[in-house]
């Protein structure tokens, strides 16, 4: 793919997040949950910084080294054709600068979009907001310099951390959403907010794309549409369905000494056929 072709996926992808209907990701966390993900119908494909970790063999929280992280999300880039952001937790460096350094990276592995976090690990839960801005901005001017424009997600975690009451911490995701979208953020992912009332509320003040997290029972796609919601992912929950089912397979094994847990739904050459395209 060269660099006007991944221009015309980031401006395929921006597109997305203004459709009529919420655009609606898988997280993969390797090539072939990618290519599933694909064949299953997603128009579009995220990673999970937890799942990629977890199978580079690391924690989460940018414990991976950033060049297995950056090799992971090109092998999952090559087995799909459709658009894939990246979720590169805070954006792997401690300046703007190392930040735009890190999306040019990114970029060249096939990514047209990211995820930058504004948290910070420690006693100190969020990063101040001049500071965030200020990474996106970067982040920004490196995908310009590239020459693709990359559709950036801004977390706030604000809802995650639990900052504050409710009424500051509604206050507050507002004012970081216009620094993050003045900074050239297009997306806004308050991570963990479930309260229906305070979505609708947060997407109607910010007037801009909104990204929600789901799993068993939060909200489903059509509420979330008319809570203007335009972009719903699942972050790292599908890594733990997949990883759940394999811990109890292996654990029913050494419990029973049987193998009736070992009786896959999906077959050998249909993850042949999947991975056997040109």
């Amino acid at each position: 793919m060269n660099a006007t072709e991944q221009a015309a996926k980031a401006e395929s992808f921006r597109a997305m997040h203004r459709g009529e209907q919420p655009l609606v990701m898988a997280n993969a966390w390797d090539a072939i949950t990618a290519r599933l993900f694909e064949a299953e119908g997603f128009a579009a494909v995220a990673t999970t910084s937890g799942g990629v970790s977890w199978a580079l063999g690391y924690p989460d929280g940018e414990a991976a080294p950033w060049q297995e992280v950056v090799g992971q999300t090109a092998r999952i880039a090559r087995a799909v054709t459709v658009p894939l952001t990246a979720d590169i937790e805070a954006g792997f460096g401690a300046t703007p600068e190392a930040v735009g350094r890190s999306i040019t990276d990114i970029i060249g592995a096939g990514a047209v979009g990211v995820n930058l976090e504004d948290s910070l690990p420690g006693p100190v839960p969020m990063r101040p907001i001049e500071d965030a801005a200020a990474r996106i901005r970067a982040a920004r001017a490196a995908a310009t310099a590239a020459g693709v424009p990359i559709v950036i997600n801004a977390r706030i975690d604000l809802f995650l951390k639990n900052v504050g009451d409710e009424a500051g911490r509604f206050d507050e995701a507002i004012a970081r959403g216009r620094a993050y979208l003045a900074a050239g953020a297009d997306c806004l992912y308050p991570i963990s907010l479930r309260d229906p009332a305070t979505i609708g509320r947060l997407a109607k003040a910010l007037g801009a794309p909104i990204n929600i997290n789901v799993r068993a029972g939060w909200p489903g796609v059509a509420e979330l549409a008319g809570l203007g919601v335009a972009r719903i992912t699942t972050a790292t929950a599908l890594t733990l369905v997949a990883l759940s089912a394999v811990r109890d397979a292996v654990r029913d094994i050494r419990a029973n000494g049987r193998f009736d847990a070992v009786n896959p739904t999906v077959g050998h050459p249909e993850m042949q056929q999947l991975l056997a395209r040109k």
